[in-house]
């Protein structure tokens, strides 16, 4: 059945109005009818079986059939801070991202990044990562779309570590500092939480040039643990979707329990 994620103003317990692009796909890419079915979800954790009651190309009007009980998110509430990468590799790490059950990302600028940063485009450019993650999100089943924060710098990243239970920070070097493999860090984070079934975690993935050891050492002060992923070395985008992953396993996502 199709998902569509709406405003939280368009959708109460009898009815749900799609404008916009997605009632353009519905009516024009799904060519859908009167009487036909679709999952809505207000993005916040709400959604219900709607049936089509009125289609025009730029609105549709459905009833709320009933209810339905949040499905498709993970207990572990995960975000992904990346080190803005160069070319479109930011798009993939959401939209992979977002299927996999990443919470939020946050972009941030690092020293050694590749990619020239240029506030003037942020603008679109966050309005193009916010409706990559929308599509994912639907495509995945979600009952979240993930947020996509603003651009941080790197004092803005270290700052807002504090609101985490536990902060990962992917680095080839941990074996300098005190970190260790991820499995082992986030084991050891799970057993001392007072509900491991439910933890709010950050992991934060350097660029393509690596983090440099003046940022290891911040982000350790500020209360990250150095982890690695593997004796090899990852692309900045492979790197955030295999600790996102390996996030969603400990946390019995993919069966078993923590």
């Amino acid at each position: 059945m199709q998902r569509y994620f709406v405003k939280a103003e368009s959708f109460n317990e009898h009815s749900v109005t799609l404008e916009g692009d997605d009632a353009h796909h519905l009516v024009r890419v799904m060519r859908m009818k009167p009487g036909d079915e679709i999952i809505v979800s207000d993005g916040e954790g709400r959604e219900a079986v709607a049936k089509l009651s009125g289609l025009a190309p730029g609105r549709v009007e459905a009833d709320i059939l009933e209810l339905r009980p949040v499905s498709g998110e993970p207990g572990w509430s995960v975000t992904v801070a990346q080190a803005l990468p160069k070319g479109d590799k930011m798009e993939l790490v959401i939209q992979k991202g977002t299927e996999i059950g990443a919470a939020a990302f946050v972009p941030f600028q690092s020293e050694r990044m590749v990619v020239q940063y240029d506030e003037r485009k942020e603008g679109k450019r966050l309005e193009r990562w916010r409706k990559i993650a929308k599509e994912a999100a639907e495509q995945a089943h979600r009952s979240i779309i993930p947020a996509v924060r603003p651009v941080l710098g790197w004092r803005g990243l270290v700052a807002s570590l504090a609101q985490y239970d536990s902060v990962f920070f992917c680095y080839e070097k941990e074996g300098g500092l005190s970190g260790s493999g991820l499995r082992d860090a986030v084991r050891a984070a799970a057993s001392q939480a007072a509900d491991p079934s439910s933890l709010k975690l950050l992991v934060i993935v350097g660029p393509e040039g690596g983090f440099t050891e003046r940022e290891a050492s911040e982000a350790e002060a500020a209360g990250a643990v150095t982890v690695g992923l593997g004796k090899r070395i990852l692309r900045t985008e492979t790197a955030a979707m295999v600790a996102l992953a390996c996030l969603m396993y400990e946390s019995g996502e993919m069966g078993g329990s923590t």
